[in-house]
């Protein structure tokens, strides 16, 4: 189907179905809801090689305040400056998906891709934007990826599993864990691997000893003051991500357990800050650079099978070999001062 066509059928002009492939803000809400709906049914793609593209490649983060989104804004940018392009980032929505106005700023800017740090992606905006040939990756924090969406990830309950393990082997039975958000996956598949690890070695797990934090120090600053006041306090915390294990080192400080003599602390995702707690933090390493560079190469990938294809066609077309890419890079646990063999019961 031509614009023409379209443009007939939505009953505007054509000049007002150019502006809404383009982004424009000049077009009310409903007429732009119908013209997307019109283009969306007949499987309409802008090719590519009539979009005048800006040599970026765009980076969306629903936070900008954490090393851990350094480490993937790095590893954006080893790939941007190997192919000659910029990354340009930008900050909306919740942890689950980007703000639903971000997408009309992504048409005006038209960048060469987009990787979005977030769990999904709404049909809608998927639709907006494989209709004007953007392509897009996720850096999946979730785990859980749709068929249709190409993502990179990692190993969370491996991670989850060895962190555990580590602190077993050391003989620690009293063992607590901060995970991240109840509604994420990846929080959930550390736990699982948490849970795992205890039931191998038949270790019960305490209910509460399991708790939910939100990645941040604070977070892990707060459990943890609750956690080391109890009675029977554990040997041994489980930190969801580094900066909540920092959180739980700092309370350990403030009520005098040392740490790793009295209290083990193991954390994840391996941040540069790591190495330099005090003690140098134990942790599970998630290659967040690693993870970035693949994301920026996978787009670049499918932003060249655009270019090659100028054939518009069906809906399958326009996603282009979007479908069934799903890359899951292996953790690693790094041992460094912040665990030791449990204490005998005697002392």
């Amino acid at each position: 189907m031509t614009l023409a066509q379209v443009a007939n059928q939505a009953g505007v002009s054509l000049s007002t179905v150019s502006k809404v492939l383009n982004g424009r803000p000049d077009v009310s809400a409903p007429t732009r809801v119908k013209v997307e709906e019109l283009l969306e049914a007949h499987g309409y793609r802008r090719s590519s090689s009539a979009v005048p593209e800006a040599p970026l490649i765009e980076i969306v983060f629903h936070e900008l305040d954490s090393a851990w989104s350094m480490e993937l804004i790095r590893g954006m940018q080893n790939v941007a400056k190997t192919a000659g392009v910029s990354v340009v980032l930008t900050e909306t929505g919740t942890r689950h998906s980007p703000g639903a106005d971000w997408v009309e700023g992504v048409l005006r800017r038209r960048p060469l891709g987009v990787v979005l740090v977030f769990s999904t992606l709404p049909d809608e905006l998927k639709k907006k934007l494989w209709s004007r040939a953007i392509p897009f990756v996720i850096i999946d924090p979730a785990g859980d990826p749709e068929p249709d969406v190409p993502s990179v990830g990692s190993a969370n309950w491996a991670g989850g599993l060895a962190a555990t393990r580590h602190l077993l082997d050391l003989g620690h039975r009293s063992i607590a864990v901060v995970t991240g958000p109840e509604d994420m996956l990846c929080s959930l598949a550390r736990l699982d691997g948490f849970r795992s690890a205890m039931a191998m070695a038949g270790v019960p797990v305490d209910p509460g000893l399991v708790r939910f934090g939100d990645f941040h120090v604070q977070a892990g600053y707060d459990h943890a003051m609750e956690l080391l006041r109890l009675a029977e306090r554990p040997t041994a915390i489980f930190a969801g991500s580094d900066l909540q294990a920092l959180g739980v080192l700092e309370a350990a400080r403030v009520l005098g357990v040392q740490v790793p003599e009295d209290l083990s602390v193991v954390g994840y995702d391996d941040i540069p800050p790591a190495q330099w707690s005090s003690p140098a933090l134990t942790t599970v390493h998630q290659p967040l650079v690693e993870m970035a560079e693949e994301a920026a190469r996978m787009l670049l990938r499918l932003r060249q099978a655009y270019q090659s294809d100028q054939s518009g066609g069906d809906r399958s077309d326009a996603r282009l070999g979007q479908a069934d890419t799903r890359i899951e890079f292996a953790t690693r646990l790094v041992v460094r001062n912040s665990t030791t063999v449990v204490k005998p019961a005697t002392e």
